[in-house]
């Protein structure tokens, strides 16, 4: 976040029910503003950094 200058939350979700609840049934998952950006795989820092530039802009 730092790279980036953003200044947001993160949460580290471990209930089932509610990563359920975005239809990923295979973690690691990465949900940025509500929306599914990746599961299933560990992700780099800099696919991260792709991702979350993508999705904020």
């Amino acid at each position: 976040m730092k790279q980036l200058n953003m200044d947001t939350d993160i949460d580290h979700v471990t209930d089932f029910s509610q990563i359920a609840s975005y239809g990923v049934m295979t973690t690691p998952a990465l949900v940025i503003d509500g929306k599914v950006a990746s599961y299933g795989k560990v992700l780099k820092q800099e696919e991260v950094v792709q991702l979350l530039q993508k999705a904020r802009g």
